[in-house]
């Protein structure tokens, strides 16, 4: 399978992972440029194809007082002017049927949240634009159920479908990464393995996700390691201070080390 609309990401015809980096959330102009030159700098060097991923909005909070966004056409916009600014494909989540037809108009690539991968319409919806629809494993889902939400984009005869895995629930407030469903995944569509999702701490008392980001190396290089055909990560200049997932988001400064380690092993794992 090839994902032809964004030539960057055809399914194992190339030597090296892709990438999905960027923020959360869209914060503003001034932080997504910021942190996509960054990421695009570091890429290009390395030869990595490069998605920047950025939400327009973020809906799934635990509290009605996080941040959820700047307003969704100015996000949306600021996604497109990346787009243009750096040459490279930029990937959204949307969490309404109405949300697909818009998000389509800016972005390469529409994101199915794992909390929504299970909703008929919403999927349905995202497939239907033509665009590349990235579907979010449901931390409640085994690896052999995404074969379902792969059909319903397929059955709409959009063949441009990811999967995205973003851990397990472990318990109530720990995530863990099953390796095994990378390989199984694989049968249905390419497969990314999210590292920074997958480390949230959720549901804590105080209502803020928490998160291991010093375990991101570890679980990235597994990831490679098992055959993860992509990697997604989230990235910001000062996560402490970012308005949405700080606590699990990778420190930009530490990116090109680890991306580096990542290419090693993929080389590596390619002489195999």
């Amino acid at each position: 399978m090839q994902l032809n609309k964004i030539p960057q990401i055809k399914h194992t015809t190339s030597n090296n992972f892709f990438l999905l980096a960027g923020p959360c959330a869209i914060e503003g102009e001034e932080m997504a440029m910021q942190i996509a030159e960054k990421i695009v700098k570091i890429t290009d060097k390395l030869e990595i194809p490069f998605i920047f991923k950025g939400s327009f909005k973020k809906a799934n909070r635990s509290r009605i007082d996080s941040f959820t966004g700047i307003g969704d056409e100015k996000a949306l916009k600021i996604l497109r002017k990346v787009s243009e600014a750096f040459n490279v494909p930029t990937v959204t989540d949307i969490h309404e049927v109405s949300d697909a037809a818009m998000a389509a108009a800016y972005v390469d690539v529409l994101q199915i949240p794992a909390f929504l991968v299970r909703q008929t319409d919403l999927v349905v919806a995202a497939a239907e634009t033509g665009k590349v629809v990235n579907l979010k494993k449901g931390q409640f889902m085994s690896p052999e159920s995404m074969k379902h939400a792969v059909t319903k984009v397929t059955d709409c005869n959009n063949e441009q479908v990811l999967i995205t895995d973003r851990g397990t629930m472990f318990g109530y407030q720990d995530m863990i990464v099953d390796f095994r469903g990378i390989p199984t995944m694989k049968q249905y569509a390419p497969v990314v393995l999210d590292v920074t999702h997958s480390l949230q701490q959720p549901n804590q008392s105080a209502g803020v996700t928490g998160g291991r980001p010093e375990m991101i190396s570890t679980i990235a290089r597994a990831g490679i390691a098992t055959g993860a055909d992509g990697i997604f990560i989230e990235t910001h200049f000062d996560p402490a201070n970012a308005k949405s997932d700080g606590a699990n988001m990778l420190n930009l400064n530490l990116l090109e080390k680890l991306l580096t380690d990542l290419v090693a092993i993929r080389k590596t794992v390619n002489k195999l």
